[in-house]
């Protein structure tokens, strides 16, 4: 042996030896092999798995909305139906007057009153332009220059005193509703 003192050295352990110490170190160990075990219980996160899972998702929402969606164009052609099947009615109350007058009209015309039938004709026709009219039918004017929009030429003739291009003549009368020409009065143009 050594003349050299004895000096007693004591190495620790990295978890020491106070209880607290080891305590922690379990702790940890156990933590480890739970989460070791979690990882094992469930399933690895599978790509193709999530996509399919997103793809269905997206296939539900496009025929939720494709259904949303026919189910809109259902109920507007049932609204637009009820709303011509209005519009219908209100126009043939207001035509059922103008019938009434043609049939009183022609009673007249059965017995012989001529001056009878003439002005049961002529207030059918304004009852008639009137419930036209109160429908926003309006008679296209046919008076002044030709206007290829609203007219139709069905002949050019010479005339005397007017100018080229000017109406001579209304042959049938034009009719619009709003912007939309229902008919083109169609006239005779000066040449």
């Amino acid at each position: 042996m050594s003349d050299e003192p004895h000096t007693d050295v004591e190495i620790k352990e990295p978890w020491g030896d106070d209880d607290s110490s080891a305590e922690a170190v379990a702790a940890d160990a156990e933590a480890l092999e739970s989460e070791r075990d979690e990882a094992s219980a469930s399933p690895a996160r599978d790509p193709l798995a999530e996509a399919e899972a997103q793809r269905d998702e997206y296939l539900a929402d496009l025929q939720r909305l494709a259904a949303d969606f026919d189910n809109y164009r259902k109920r507007a052609l049932r609204d637009q139906h009820a709303f011509a099947v209005r519009a219908t009615e209100r126009l043939i109350a207001k035509l059922r007057p103008v019938l009434d007058d043609l049939e009183r009209a022609l009673d007249a015309a059965e017995h012989h009153e001529e001056v009878k039938v003439l002005e049961g004709v002529e207030m059918t026709r304004a009852a008639l332009a009137a419930a036209l009219a109160s429908e926003g039918v309006e008679e296209i004017a046919a008076d002044g220059a030709f206007d290829p929009h609203v007219h139709e030429a069905l002949l050019v003739q010479p005339a005397e005193g007017v100018a080229s291009g000017a109406i001579v003549q209304v042959v049938q009368r034009g009719y619009r509703l709003g912007d939309a020409v229902l008919r083109p009065a169609r006239v005779i143009v000066a040449e």
